[in-house]
C-alpha cells in the first residue's frame, strides 16, 4: 500500500471512531431530553461504546469501506453506509444483550437514535474527507499514475473524464494503441504499443492501469491482463456494456427443458403498479409547486415572439408507440420550415430567451404534463423522434430495446453525462443497462442526480 492510501485509511478509521463517539453521547443526551432521569447517567451505558465502534470498523473491513474508489458519488455512499451501519448496530446490540444483559438495561429508543445518528455522523465525516481528499487531489497532491490503453471512442470518453475532472484522483501518464500512428488525443503522449506495456508501467512508475478497448476479443484482453499483472498495478477494464447487460441468469422451464434466461425486462407486475404510482404523485406535486415559474415561463415567451406558447413533437415511447411531447417552446415559430434536424451550437434559430431555458432545462418542464396522463414516465430512456428513430434502428444494435419501457424525462445515460450532442450508441447501451436492472432505488437515485446537476451548466446541450 502506498504511503497517501495508507494516511487515507488511517484518517478514515479516525474519522469513523470519532463520529461514533460523537453518535453515541447525542443519542444519550436525546434519549434524556426525552426520557429524563429514567434512562441512567452515561456511565452506565460506556460498556455499549467500545461494541459500536468495534462493529462499527469491523462491519466497514468486511465490507472494503476503506478500499479507496475514486469520485464514488454521495449518494451511492449513503447507500452503502446505510446498510453497514445498520448491521453494525445489529452486532452491538446483540453483543450488548450477550455480555451485559444483568448490567446494562439499555432503552430501545436509545439504539435507535444511535443508529440514525451514526448513520448521519458517519456520513457527514466521510463527506468532509472526500472533500479534502478532491481539493488535493486537484491540486496534484496524492493523485494516481495512469495509464490508458486505447485510444478509440472509449478511451477518449474515459481520457476526457479524466482530464475534465482533476478530483477523481488520476494523473494520465500516457496512451497505449496497436496504432503506433493514432492521431495525438488531449495533447497526452502515445507511449508505444501493447508490447511495451511492461516496461512503459516500470519507467513511469504506473499505479492502475485502464483497458478501453470494448470491441477487443477476449485473448487480446487476457493478454494486456497478464502483462499488467506481472508488474503488480490495479487494472481497471472499460466492458462492452452489452455484454453485461443482464441483471442475473436465471433457469425457467421450457416444456420440461431448462433454459437459462440472460436477458430480460426487469420492470413487469406489480413493480408496473408501483412505478406509476411514483410517476403520478411526482407528477402531481411538482407541477403544483412549479406552476409559477410555469406561467412566467408561457408569459416571457409570448412576449418575445410570436407563436405559440408550447412546442408539440411527435416522439416514440413505449412500445415504438407515438405520442405528443410537450416542450416550452425555444425556437422561432418557423423553425422547422425545411424539416426535422439536430440542434446545433449556437442555433441560430433559437430565440434569445429560449437559449436560456434550454441551458438550464426550463423548456423540458410542461413534460411533467406528459408523465400525469401516462404517455411518459419521470425516469426512462428519453424519446426520440421517428424519422431519427427508424435510423438508429437499422444501424445500432438493440436500439429498439429502448422502447420496452415508457419514455423517461430523465435517465440513467443523462445522468451519467450522455445528454444532448453525445453518442447515440453509448445512450443506447445505458438505457439497455437501466431497463434490465430497473429498481424504485435507482429510479430514485437518477431523480436525486438530476436535481442535484441542474444547476450545472452541460456543454452538450443546445
Amino acid at each position: 500500500m502506498k504511503r497517501s492510501q495508507f494516511t487515507l485509511v488511517v484518517v478514515m478509521i479516525t474519522m469513523d471512531t470519532l463520529m461514533t463517539i460523537l453518535a453515541f453521547l447525542l443519542a444519550h443526551r436525546l434519549r434524556m431530553a426525552t426520557a429524563g432521569d429514567s434512562v441512567g447517567p452515561l456511565v452506565n451505558y460506556l460498556p455499549i461504546l467500545p461494541l459500536q465502534v468495534a462493529s462499527i470498523l469491523i462491519v466497514f473491513l468486511m465490507q472494503r469501506l476503506y478500499y479507496r474508489r475514486h469520485n464514488a458519488p454521495y449518494l451511492d455512499e449513503f447507500y452503502t453506509l446505510f446498510g453497514a451501519v445498520s448491521i453494525a448496530t445489529l452486532m452491538s446490540v446483540a453483543f450488548t444483550s450477550l455480555l451485559f444483559r444483568d448490567q446494562i438495561d439499555y432503552h430501545r429508543w436509545m439504539m435507535i437514535y444511535l443508529w440514525a445518528l451514526t448513520l448521519l455522523l458517519v456520513t457527514l465525516g466521510r463527506i468532509l474527507v472526500t472533500r479534502a481528499l478532491r481539493l488535493l487531489q486537484a491540486r496534484g497532491i496524492g493523485q494516481g499514475r495512469v495509464l490508458l490503453i486505447g485510444t478509440g471512442d472509449a478511451g477518449r470518453m474515459i481520457l476526457q473524464k479524466i482530464l475534465h475532472t482533476p478530483n477523481l484522483g488520476y494523473h494520465i501518464v500516457g496512451v497505449v494503441d496497436s496504432n503506433v500512428s493514432a492521431a495525438p488525443v488531449e495533447a497526452v503522449p502515445l507511449l508505444g504499443t501493447p508490447a511495451d506495456i511492461p516496461q512503459i508501467i516500470e519507467d513511469y512508475r504506473v499505479d492502475e492501469v485502464i483497458v478501453a478497448l470494448p470491441e477487443a476479443s477476449h485473448q487480446e484482453i487476457l493478454g494486456i491482463v497478464s502483462m499488467c499483472e506481472r508488474e503488480k498495478v490495479s487494472i481497471r477494464v472499460f466492458p462492452d456494456v452489452f455484454q453485461i447487460m443482464a441483471n442475473e441468469v436465471s433457469i425457467s422451464d421450457f416444456g420440461g427443458l431448462p433454459l437459462l434466461t440472460v436477458r430480460d425486462v426487469a420492470l413487469r407486475g406489480w413493480k408496473l403498479a408501483l412505478k406509476r404510482t411514483v410517476d403520478v404523485v411526482g407528477a402531481s406535486l411538482t407541477l403544483l409547486f412549479i406552476s409559477p415559474v410555469m406561467m412566467l415561463t408561457a408569459l416571457l415567451i409570448k412576449l418575445e415572439s410570436p407563436g405559440p406558447v408550447f412546442y408539440v413533437q411527435e416522439r416514440m415511447g413505449l412500445d415504438a408507440k407515438p405520442f405528443p411531447m410537450l416542450k416550452f417552446r425555444s425556437m422561432r415559430a418557423d423553425a422547422e420550415t425545411n424539416g426535422p434536424g439536430w440542434t446545433v451550437k449556437n442555433d441560430p434559430r433559437r430565440t434569445r430567451f429560449g437559449a436560456i431555458i434550454r441551458r438550464i432545462s426550463l423548456d423540458e418542464l410542461p413534460q411533467f404534463i406528459n408523465v400525469l396522463v401516462g404517455d411518459m414516465s419521470l425516469v426512462g430512456p428519453r424519446p426520440e423522434r421517428p424519422v431519427y428513430v427508424e435510423q438508429f434502428r437499422q444501424r445500432i444494435p438493440r436500439y429498439m430495446d429502448r422502447h420496452r419501457e415508457k419514455a423517461g424525462l430523465t435517465g440513467w445515460a443523462q445522468v451519467n453525462g450522455l445528454r444532448g450532442d453525445t453518442s447515440v450508441v453509448e445512450r443506447t447501451k445505458y438505457d439497455v443497462w437501466y431497463i434490465e436492472n430497473w429498481s424504485l432505488a435507482l429510479d430514485f437515485k437518477i431523480m436525486i442526480q438530476t436535481v442535484l446537476n441542474a444547476a450545472r451548466r452541460n456543454n452538450n446541450a443546445y
